[in-house]
């Protein structure tokens, strides 16, 4: 007999919740300087919670605004750390996905969560933001929303940028706001084409915090800027090396300082940019405007990182301890003394993504390998060549999308 299928939802998810959320309140009041407006119009309905991606803590402050037990997307790495993993799964079942990949099993059990009347939470950027700005969502997410049919809440996070920028690990003293900004009825959202429903959704979850708002005080302000950015404006590809309030180029030693109200200036220098956010989108399209082939034979980089083998949703056995990893314009390879070299060619790569501040994914052969390295490795830029290889190979020159 075929065995009978378990409700994904359990009462112990609600008790978690609320002893999680008496816990994480008040912490998050202190340490992030937030106010949280509750959705006071939530009643007993099932929603589809869609939320712009700020901070690491993103999930917990849209928890604080609603009622029970709420469940999230989240990527395979957090389901191979182990017993860890085990412990989530049980006390809050969070909703495993292939991170840049079309992952069937998860749009399932997303179904069969809604099914069974739980909340949904999803990060359509699928990536924290690195410049302050909302970053590329997938169009599929409008698909899913109209398979759940579910009223979709449009949350936003704001000030999360100036408090905890993604490639920093210091917190900001400054002030954070979280609120329901738009909730879409299904019978609002029914007749609209994919397209239509989508372009409602990324202009509601759009935000930009590339400007001079609010005050975020810090004097590691600048710190381990160089996780996010690798084009110099004045030499072109390059590496920095932040400290305290300052990024300094290794091959102009032009030096940038980052101030409190997130306002960038070059020291004894006119800076080209105000903002972050601007210089983000200067090394996107010079990235887009690169031609990779010239880095066929010579690698654009060579970093040193831990390497290995994620088995989705068990553990990491790691290969290498202390690798040599090289970026070419149409590969990554990764050797370690006189191991023999692994080769990972873009062509047969499915995908290559971030995670947290600096851990990088290899999608190969139906495998996952990670990359780990120390606390200024720039995992993006390999992100960012090799889907600037892919758009070229597909005769899309003019591509924008970079993986995130």
């Amino acid at each position: 007999m075929k065995k009978k299928q378990q409700k994904w939802m359990k009462f112990r998810h609600r008790v978690v919740r609320n002893v999680a959320m008496a816990i994480l309140y008040p912490y998050s009041k202190i340490k992030y300087g937030i106010k949280i407006d509750k959705f006071k119009e939530q009643g007993d309905r099932p929603y589809l919670i869609l939320y712009n991606h700020q901070t690491a803590f993103d999930q917990f402050f849209v928890g604080m605004a609603f009622k029970g037990p709420i469940y999230y997307l989240a990527s395979e790495d957090l389901f191979s750390k182990g017993f860890v993993s085990s412990a989530l799964r049980y006390l809050v079942a969070p909703i495993p996905i292939k991170k840049q990949t079309t992952d069937i099993a998860a749009v399932l059990n997303c179904m069969r969560v809604a099914k069974e009347g739980g909340t949904i939470a999803i990060a359509p950027e699928g990536n924290r933001t690195y410049s302050g700005k909302t970053e590329y969502m997938s169009p599929s997410i409008a698909m899913l929303a109209k398979k759940l049919k579910l009223p979709i809440v449009l949350y936003h996070i704001t000030g999360g940028f100036g408090v905890h920028p993604r490639w920093s690990d210091t917190l900001r003293k400054g002030k954070m706001h979280c609120y329901v900004s738009q909730v879409i009825e299904p019978d609002e959202y029914e007749n609209l084409t994919d397209d239509e429903l989508f372009a409602i959704i990324e202009k509601g979850l759009f935000i930009n915090e590339g400007i001079a708002d609010e005050i975020f005080k810090s004097d590691k302000t600048a710190e381990y800027l160089e996780r996010a950015v690798y084009v110099c404006p004045y030499c072109g590809l390059s590496e920095f090396e932040s400290h305290g309030r300052e990024i300094e180029c290794k091959k102009c030693h032009r030096v940038v300082i980052y101030g409190d109200d997130k306002r960038l200036s070059g020291k004894d220098f006119d800076f080209k940019f105000d903002f972050f956010t601007e210089w983000y989108d200067y090394q996107k399209d010079f990235v887009n405007a690169l031609d990779v082939s010239q880095y066929y034979e010579q690698p654009m980089y060579c970093d040193e990182s831990s390497f290995s083998e994620v088995i989705v949703n068990e553990r990491k056995n790691m290969i290498f301890e202390e690798a040599n990893i090289k970026l070419y314009g149409n590969k990554i390879t990764v050797n370690e003394g006189d191991a023999d070299e692994m080769v990972f060619p873009f062509d047969e790569v499915t995908a290559v993504s971030v995670l947290g501040r600096n851990k990088l994914n290899i999608y190969h052969n139906k495998k996952v390998y990670q990359l780990k390295s120390g606390k200024r490795f720039n995992a993006l830029k390999y992100v960012n060549i090799y889907y600037r290889y892919k758009n070229v190979s597909k005769g899309d020159t003019d591509g924008k999308f970079l993986g995130l």
